[in-house]
């Protein structure tokens, strides 16, 4: 069969602007919340998309650790790629994508780090071969193989051996703000549910629907 050929008819939900309501955070939460009790392996994969330093556009997915109405909070490495392209263009767009729900949400915003506190917490509730990792791992940068990678965790090892794993300086989180949610339903004919709330002048939401 040719890519061409490949259909799936959508057709397991709706979205109105009844059961949206007025504030995409609490809807987000619920189809979140939603996702989490789904037959969805990753429901908190997010595709992150940045600014390259030369203007291009980059894209790879990480996971979502925190939504409230501030945004959409995940962590990283700020020496990796992804940690310099935000701190350089304090921008991205996020897509989270549940194909067994047939939805999607789509957020764009301005991008901050999280609090030292907050990112402290988070690395505190990694595994500690997570943690360890941190250290180990020089993300985004070109390495001699894996034998270098391998033997850097092993040194990471005997060097925090029987006590706490510090949190390294260059890692912590983002946090990407609520300027532009738009939440994406599966509708037969492709005739998809799409509710897109953005900010008003007032900061406040200004729900709209668009065609499909």
């Amino acid at each position: 069969m040719s890519l061409a050929d490949l259909r799936h008819e959508f057709g397991r939900g709706e979205l109105h602007e009844a059961d949206a309501g007025s504030d995409p955070v609490i809807l987000l939460q619920r189809w979140l919340a939603e996702a989490l009790r789904s037959s969805e392996r990753e429901p908190t994969a997010m595709t992150l998309a940045t600014v390259t330093p030369e203007g291009w556009p980059a894209a790879r997915v990480v996971l979502l650790k925190g939504v409230d109405e501030r945004g959409l909070t995940f962590f990283t490495n700020y020496d990796s790629d992804k940690g310099v392209e935000l701190t350089r263009h304090p921008v991205a767009a996020l897509v989270l994508f549940w194909p067994s729900l047939e939805r999607q949400v789509r957020v764009t915003g301005k991008v901050s780090r999280t609090n030292a506190e907050e990112s402290e917490a988070y690395f505190r509730s990694r595994p500690r071969g997570s943690q360890l990792g941190a250290w180990a791992s020089q993300q985004s940068k070109v390495i001699g193989g894996l034998d270098e990678l391998e033997a850097k965790l092993a040194e990471m090892e005997r060097l925090f051996e029987g006590r706490e794993v510090a949190m390294p300086g260059n890692w912590g989180g983002f946090r990407v703000s609520l300027q532009v949610v738009e939440f994406w339903q599966g509708r037969e004919n492709r005739l998809h549910d799409r509710l897109r709330y953005r900010r008003g002048g007032d900061g406040g939401w200004v729900r709209e629907r668009l065609g499909p």
